[in-house]
């Protein structure tokens, strides 16, 4: 059992829900500036997410995510993510990622004239983030 005087408020909220509400004693999520880990009592940040997986580590074990951008918001006793997308493992249909995936390599690579491949490489990459939180 964690020491209780280490966990701290973790919310992952979304504009259709709310995916997680739960203490947890760590959180690992992905920022435009790279990945964060983040304890009780972190130093008040606020940052812009990046597709990635979101792992919480709880006292009953670890929970992971797929999210896809949005906003964290750290405090001392709590984190709040605002995400614009958060699935657990279980809610992707990992075919239908693989398919997306496919379809934005396709994309890249041909480099037909018109291409938006900023978007190109955002579907890829929320591709690669449903299928590695789907494993």
């Amino acid at each position: 059992m964690a020491d209780a005087n280490r966990l701290f408020k973790v919310e992952i909220i979304t504009p259709e829900r709310i995916l997680y509400t739960g203490d947890a004693f760590m959180i690992e999520f992905t920022t435009t500036e790279g990945d964060i880990g983040v304890y009780k009592n972190h130093i008040p940040l606020t940052a812009v997410l990046a597709p990635g997986v979101v792992t919480i580590t709880e006292d009953s074990g670890v929970k992971k995510a797929a999210v896809h951008s949005g906003f964290v918001e750290i405090l001392g006793d709590k984190v709040t993510l605002l995400a614009e997308i958060a699935e657990w493992p279980d809610e992707i249909d990992k075919n239908r990622a693989e398919e997306a995936k496919m379809r934005a390599e396709r994309r890249l690579k041909l480099k037909e004239a018109g291409l938006d491949v900023k978007r190109a490489e955002i579907a890829l990459k929320k591709a690669l983030v449903r299928i590695d939180a789907a494993k």
